[in-house]
């Protein structure tokens, strides 16, 4: 079974499931990250041929060689540029092994640039193209698979490049920065037909984002007649979960989207990054005995952002939270800072907020590893012009110790003293992926040296002429597996000297119970998170992808009435979110809560509802 007509033919009656991830599945059986997994091909074709087997036996009928990284430019990083060749052809004979005659092998290609910041086309890279491609075609693949090209420019030129040497199918896959976008600024609509008219077989999306977000683009993308579709998406967000980074998507829900896949006519389902043959499997059993759809393009018609409102300014505030928290309830209010340079509709939002009883708003520090306006310089406006104080966060992520330090002495000169010490998501999986984690610190760690500040004393441990005014915060989150290690790093951090704590968005009664139960006898404020939900699949997204979230059964089916965002969803969303607010007030002066999809009058009006109560 092998050749471009049979696959093809194949696909216009049948649905076929790929395989998952390599590395990190490599990475889940002890190879030590970092190390070339593409040299395994030489080194270890047992361990790489009894992966693919794996693959097989879960029910995949596609498989990927072990070459995603092996071209020459990025073997070259690992003193590995003269095997180009012999990696690549040897892969593609250790797939071919693994393969029975009822799957089809397709040699993995990917983006030379993909590992840079910026992205550049140099000279070279058409050869390096065309060095792989004929290696993995002299190996006896079906077909190839360029994946996780993060521009569209690079990979047409590839796609072009290898289409003039095989007939075989070409599937040409994109990853997405944000939902229906590449890094290059196209949208998927128009990077799918300009794929097409260059000689792709098969398009689709990979890697990067989760199965929820890579469904919405799919949603939203018109698709030219006849174009095939294959999704391979990550098992969720890479996050940080009890202590080590991993990812959240469970082998069934990632059979359920699945199924809402091949409502959008997708053709080839599998896996990327986190995914395993436990996920295959499911998915293989979601689909058994179907057939494919149709695909039926959407109208592109615009959902309707939040109505602007007048601004509204105040006067400034000069207690901190704990000075307010010790009187009455008192609202933290999330609002991130804009991907954009525009700042005058976040001015708009922040200006609500205030109106409607914020007691400060919080910035986060580049979340989930997206680039956005420094929140440092962000803050100083918002206090500047409205008088309000913002809390911003402080990532351990961006920052060496230099910086970390030069970048609090900014803020405390700015007069901006609440702050919240965080980890910080990984920068692999943000939008500029060549970006290193620095990593110098834990928050524990930062923690104690913003405390020093405090005391006159520098990281370096030299003495400052002036003491900081930190008011400093933690993150808390609840929804760990193990309780006891969470309430455990929770006591760490205010033995390092935390002031108060933030919890991720919790949305049940018991929970805020049990958390109550465990901190009565602490002695720094707790801000009892609380985000609404705007639609059904807002809902499954938080809860099957984003790392530090859980929802309950209760309020996953009730916004499973409402599929998409909308008037009524968010009606929904806040009714929820009210009940959260009762059942916190019970025990907490401190509520936190967060801004969805920059929708502030949600949260104007959750803030509203607090202050009516006091």
């Amino acid at each position: 079974m092998t050749g471009k007509s049979n696959l093809l033919d194949y696909l216009k009656n049948h649905l076929v499931v790929g395989d998952g991830a390599m590395a990190t599945w490599l990475y889940q059986k002890g190879v030590p990250i970092g190390l070339c997994c593409e040299e395994l091909n030489l080194s270890r074709p047992d361990l790489i041929l009894n992966t693919h087997r794996e693959y097989y036996e879960a029910g995949a009928r596609l498989l990927e060689t072990n070459t995603f990284g092996a071209n020459r430019d990025a073997l070259s990083r690992h003193g590995l540029a003269d095997s180009v060749y012999r990696i690549n052809w040897k892969a593609a004979g250790i797939a071919r092994e693994a393969a029975k005659p009822d799957a089809w092998v397709m040699g993995s290609m990917t983006a030379i640039s993909s590992g840079r910041v910026r992205h550049e086309i140099l000279p070279g890279h058409r050869e390096m193209f065309i060095e792989q491609a004929e290696a993995l075609l002299a190996g006896g693949v079906d077909g190839l698979i360029m994946e996780t090209f993060l521009d569209l420019a690079e990979l047409l030129l590839a796609l072009k490049t290898v289409r003039a040497l095989t007939k075989l199918p070409i599937i040409a896959q994109l990853a997405c920065m944000e939902v229906g976008k590449t890094r290059d600024g196209f949208t998927i609509t128009e990077s799918f037909r300009r794929l097409g008219d260059a000689g792709a077989d098969i398009v689709g999306l990979n890697c990067r984002l989760g199965p929820g977000e890579i469904l919405r683009t799919m949603r939203e993308t018109i698709v030219p007649d006849g174009l095939l579709l294959s999704v391979f998406p990550n098992a969720g967000r890479l996050g940080l979960m009890e202590g080590e980074f991993g990812y959240t998507s469970s082998p069934a829900y990632f059979a359920e989207r699945a199924l809402n896949f091949r409502e959008q006519g997708v053709r080839i389902i599998g896996g990327c990054c986190g995914t395993t043959p436990e996920h295959i499997r499911a998915v293989v059993e979601a689909l058994h005995g179907l057939s494919p759809l149709a695909r039926c393009n959407p109208e592109q018609l615009p959902e309707a952002g939040p109505e602007l409102r007048a601004v509204v300014s105040g006067g400034a505030k000069t207690e901190t939270i704990l000075d307010m928290v010790k009187k009455r309830p008192t609202v933290l209010v999330e609002f991130d800072p804009p991907k954009d340079l525009d700042i005058e509709q976040y001015m708009i939002g922040a200006a609500s907020l205030q109106d409607a009883g914020a007691d400060a708003i919080t910035m986060a520090d580049n979340s989930l590893a997206q680039t956005r306006m420094s929140n440092l310089a962000l803050g100083a406006v918002v206090k500047m012009r409205l008088g309000i104080d913002p809390l911003v966060h402080i990532a351990c992520r961006d920052r060496n110790l230099i910086g970390q330090q030069s970048h609090l002495m900014g803020l405390h000169a700015l007069g901006i003293h609440q702050i919240l010490v965080v980890t910080g998501d990984p920068a692999r999986f943000g939008d500029l992926p060549g970006a290193s984690s620095v990593f110098d610190v834990s928050s524990f760690d930062l923690i104690r040296m913003v405390k020093q500040l405090n005391s006159g004393i520098s990281f370096s441990g030299q003495p400052l002429r002036e003491h900081g005014r930190f008011v400093v915060g933690a993150a808390f989150n609840p929804h760990v597996n193990n309780l006891a290690s969470a309430f455990n790093r929770l006591e760490k951090k205010i033995e390092a000297g935390a002031d108060f704590i933030l919890t991720q968005p919790v949305y049940d009664r018991a929970m805020i119970e049990m958390i109550a139960d465990r901190t009565q006898r602490l002695a720094i404020p707790i801000f009892i998170g609380i985000m609404p939900i705007t639609s059904a699949r807002n809902a499954e997204f938080l809860h099957n992808e984003v790392p530090g979230i859980r929802l309950t059964a209760e309020a996953l089916q009730r916004m499973s009435k409402y599929p998409t965002a909308g008037p009524a969803a968010r009606q929904e969303g806040l009714d929820m979110a009210r009940e959260l607010v009762d059942a916190a007030r019970e025990s907490f002066r401190g509520l936190y809560l967060m801004t969805p999809f920059a929708y502030y009058d949600m949260t104007a009006a959750l803030t509203r509802y607090v202050k009516s109560l006091t």
